[in-house]
């Protein structure tokens, strides 16, 4: 299986280096990494330049923009297994490998945990009660994300901590391109992948560590308002990519 790793970048010169070396630790490093640089306006493309990625420009702002990009760069280039994480992200040094394993076993479709990141020195709230929270929130996500053409049950799911074959990612027309705040592009991307397959699977062991910003920018109650399909909405489009 020849795999790529896909990383939507906007504005990331600050965090995108220690991603970077998150990635260059892994167990096994037999991957394509692809930086998609979303309309930035700092060194986030240089940088990426400069550790060995290939670096492809998308103009047009959106994370889900941005992955499809960045994952049918991929499958142009040859990959049959697409892994996504994001700049502000740490994954485990065993991250590709356990992807690399999931989709050799079958899986179509891999949803990863995600947990907070340790060098932002989480609180006990931000350790426990949040993905709490989130997780209760992704139960109410079975009876709201119901669809009989369904082939699978909804799973939580997480932009920044998913693996899936090539070939699913063209079969269901892959994440939609749209803006940030028009849409939820990661669960979009899985609802798709639920109509063409029931190989799916929540992966606990596939842990990548989240940055807690957003969640300090704009509190509890509003980011899991903003995961509920954009319940809440920060007042700017600027203020919607929080840095």
């Amino acid at each position: 299986m020849r795999l790529a790793v896909v990383v939507p970048a906007h504005d990331e010169a600050a965090e995108l280096p220690g991603l970077l070396a998150a990635l260059a630790a892994q167990t096994d490093r037999d991957f394509t990494l692809v930086v998609v640089d979303n309309a930035s306006t700092d060194d986030t493309a240089a940088i990426a330049a400069a550790a060995g990625a290939r670096v492809v420009a998308e103009p047009a702002m959106g994370a889900g923009t941005a992955a499809d990009t960045g994952f049918r760069h991929a499958i142009a280039l040859g990959a049959t297994g697409l892994l996504r994480t994001d700049a502000d992200c740490r994954p485990r040094p065993d991250w590709v490998a356990t992807a690399r394993g999931l989709l050799a076993g079958g899986a179509e479709f891999v949803c990863g945990r995600s947990v907070p990141r340790r060098d932002e020195r989480p609180s006990a709230l931000e350790r426990h009660a949040y993905p709490a929270a989130v997780r209760l929130a992704a139960l109410a996500g079975r009876w709201i994300q119901r669809d009989p053409a369904a082939l699978h049950p909804y799973v939580l799911v997480h932009g920044h901590n998913i693996a899936l074959t090539a070939d699913l990612y063209v079969r269901c027309g892959g994440a939609p391109r749209e803006r940030l705040e028009d849409g939820a592009e990661d669960v979009t991307l899985l609802n798709r992948a639920r109509r063409h397959t029931a190989a799916i699977r929540r992966a606990e062991h596939l842990v990548v560590e989240s940055s807690l910003r957003r969640l300090r920018a704009w509190g509890a109650r509003r980011t899991l308002l903003w995961h509920w399909d954009r319940r809440w909405r920060p007042a700017t489009a600027a203020q919607v990519h929080v840095r």
